[in-house]
């Protein structure tokens, strides 16, 4: 199974921003307009949808809920460097988040840069060890890397006969060039 698309927002995020909120940071509103923004997002109004999160950021430039949002709409719909700004901006203004690596490293295994999946799947279970997304997500990239070596072995005349079975295997996991669902 590829690594999991963006994941709806999760515990942890969502607690920061009640936090946020507590201290006058967000708005009552805030939740509706989170909600507004993926409803738009999920109707195929993306553009709608980047304006009305840009309107919220402008206002509340700091809110992370608001800015996950933003990057996961970006990451589905084909901008995924505007997408990969946004989630490192986060990693470095709330280092306690987990969700924002887990993103970073389905943007990169859908580029097919295994090595920074996994080092920002690595990233985000330091912070938080029992994180199952990011969890499953390290096995789908470390299965993918298997795949890789055993496909080079077989490249350069690796006679282990078990060889094609286990390349098999794996591809009948993903394919030959499977990317992450985004």
């Amino acid at each position: 199974m590829p690594p999991h698309p963006f994941p709806p927002l999760p515990r942890r995020l969502a607690a920061l921003l009640l936090a946020a909120c507590a201290l006058g940071a967000g708005s009552a509103g805030a939740a509706d307009d989170y909600a507004e923004v993926q409803r738009l997002q999920g109707a195929g109004q993306t553009q709608e949808a980047l304006e009305l999160a840009d309107k919220y950021i402008a206002a509340h430039p700091r809110d992370p809920q608001m800015r996950f949002i933003k990057a996961n709409v970006l990451g589905r719909t084909g901008k995924p460097d505007e997408a990969q700004a946004i989630l490192l901006q986060l990693t470095r203004d709330y280092p306690e988040l987990a969700e924002p690596w887990n993103n970073l490293a389905v943007l990169y295994a859908g580029r097919g840069q295994l090595g920074q999946a996994r080092e920002a799947l690595q990233n985000a279970l330091r912070i938080q060890p029992d994180y199952a997304t990011a969890l499953e997500n390290l096995g789908d990239v470390q299965a993918r890397e298997a795949l890789q070596s055993l496909q080079r072995a077989r490249q350069h005349g690796a006679g282990d006969p078990k060889l094609p079975a286990k390349i098999e295997a794996l591809q009948g996991q993903w394919g030959d060039n499977a990317r992450p669902a985004q």
